[in-house]
């Protein structure tokens, strides 16, 4: 995995955040194509890595307080599971225009990484099987890989079995 030595200009807070960290990492951009029904597949697709090993961000509610989910593509999220991971009774998807004015980022280019104001995280246990996942690095068609204990570590994620295949 290389580091990326230095910030770009087109540079996003996620990759910004993983610099600053000193975090190995590598980017991956592809063209993304709007009329692709699922944003987590057509990354894995245009990247050509496995979908258990691609990771997509959502934002959910726990409890009246959103709440962040990182779990495979392959799959979907468990809100009861993520409900328990945080000490919560009831979890629902968030509304889309709360999540993306409170990470800063538009829908399908969540990243878990840089959000405006840090939400808590449960990442998805089968992520700890690989050496490296694959989550947004801020905007659509744009990927980040980097090691699950790393990202964990800089998002202050929780590890529980979140994810249904």
């Amino acid at each position: 995995m290389a580091k990326k030595a230095k910030q770009t200009a087109g540079g996003t807070p996620a990759t910004v955040a993983l610099t600053t960290a000193g975090v190995p990492y590598t980017v991956h951009s592809y063209d993304h194509d709007p009329a692709h029904p699922s944003y987590g597949e057509e990354a894995a697709e245009a990247m050509g890595v496995a979908p258990e090993r691609v990771f997509k961000t959502l934002v959910a509610e726990v409890d009246g307080g959103l709440t962040v989910a990182v779990v495979p593509v392959a799959g979907s999220l468990d809100l009861k599971a993520l409900a328990a991971a945080v000490g919560g009774k009831k979890a629902a998807m968030a509304d889309p225009a709360a999540a993306e004015r409170t990470t800063g980022y538009v829908r399908g280019g969540i990243s878990p990484l840089g959000q405006r104001k840090r939400l808590p995280t449960v990442l998805d246990a089968s992520a700890s099987a690989h050496a490296t996942i694959c989550v947004s690095a801020g905007r659509r068609g744009l990927e980040v890989e980097l090691s699950p204990q790393d990202l964990a570590r800089l998002t202050g994620a929780v590890l529980a079995p979140i994810g249904r295949a």
